[in-house]
């Protein structure tokens, strides 16, 4: 990868990080979400005026990829709801550069040199296995069961991440515009939330959007600008290092948890920061 796509990657990674603190922030998930997928719809609306349309062979990914991040904001909400923030987080952005690399592998023939395959899996694995600690540490402190239901969400979470992730890395490259491609893309997929939430909520929505209208909007507009860097990125390198540098999100994630919603930060989490940053460096060394 080129300094730039570096620059632009790591951007999106703190971008991200912001845009789920503030949604997490919100206590009514599905306000949040709602807000969210408001924003980056209006976003999207604006930006499919003034972008080129995406060639027909992208749309097929377009769609499916809509779909799919629909499905990722329903299972993101639903871990936000059952657990901490520094703790879900890392696991659900760990979970997603080694299947990446698998997918990337098997259906775009994008095979890992060593060094980046290093990377992946010491990103990946050492991430994860810190978030499960967590979890038994948790379990340890209160006495009762850890947060299994949360995990598991947690998990899904980041299946949905690497789905999408391939298949937008199809569907941008395919789109002749990378601008094109997002606006629509968030366009789609941004109107689902709020209309569920609407049949849902009725008549009482709006009073639940408005005392947090602007966080959740500009969460949206976060979210926006930080997939949409990725994509840009998804033109000009592999889909494998691109999408495990992306997590180094999982530092700011923690780092946000512990400074703004208290939670502990303590050594496992300090360990993730190492093996991610270690892991990047593999990454990058190999490419």
């Amino acid at each position: 990868m080129t300094p730039i796509v570096v620059a632009a990657v790591l951007a999106a990674a703190l971008t991200h990080a912001s845009w789920n603190a503030l949604a997490h922030g919100i206590r009514d998930q599905l306000v949040a979400f709602t807000l969210v997928g408001a924003g980056g719809a209006l976003c999207g609306a604006v930006l499919a005026l003034f972008a080129p349309l995406p060639a027909a062979g992208a749309w097929p990914a377009l769609l499916a990829s809509a779909v799919l991040h629909v499905v990722y904001q329903l299972l993101l909400m639903r871990s936000f709801q059952m657990g901490e923030f520094g703790q879900m987080y890392p696991i659900a952005r760990g979970t997603a550069p080694l299947v990446v690399t698998v997918l990337a592998a098997v259906f775009l023939r994008e095979m890992p040199g060593t060094w980046q395959l290093a990377g992946v899996l010491l990103a990946s694995a050492g991430l994860v296995g810190v978030a499960l600690w967590g979890l038994r540490g948790k379990k340890d402190r209160a006495g009762g069961a850890p947060q299994w239901p949360a995990l598991t969400a947690a998990v899904c979470t980041g299946l949905a991440i690497a789905s999408y992730t391939v298949v937008d890395g199809v569907g941008v490259r395919a789109s002749g515009s990378a601008l094109g491609y997002i606006a629509w893309l968030m366009l789609l997929e941004g109107i689902a939330i709020p209309l569920w939430a609407l049949a849902t909520r009725r008549s009482g929505l709006v009073a639940q959007l408005r005392p947090v209208a602007l966080r959740g909007l500009l969460g949206g507009a976060l979210s926006v600008l930080a997939y949409g860097l990725v994509l840009w990125a998804q033109t000009r390198a592999p889909l494998a290092p691109v999408a495990a540098l992306r997590e180094s999100s999982i530092i700011a994630g923690a780092a946000i948890g512990a400074l703004f919603f208290k939670e502990r930060f303590g050594w496992p989490r300090t360990a993730a920061s190492v093996l991610m940053v270690s892991g990047i460096a593999l990454m990058l060394h190999g490419t």
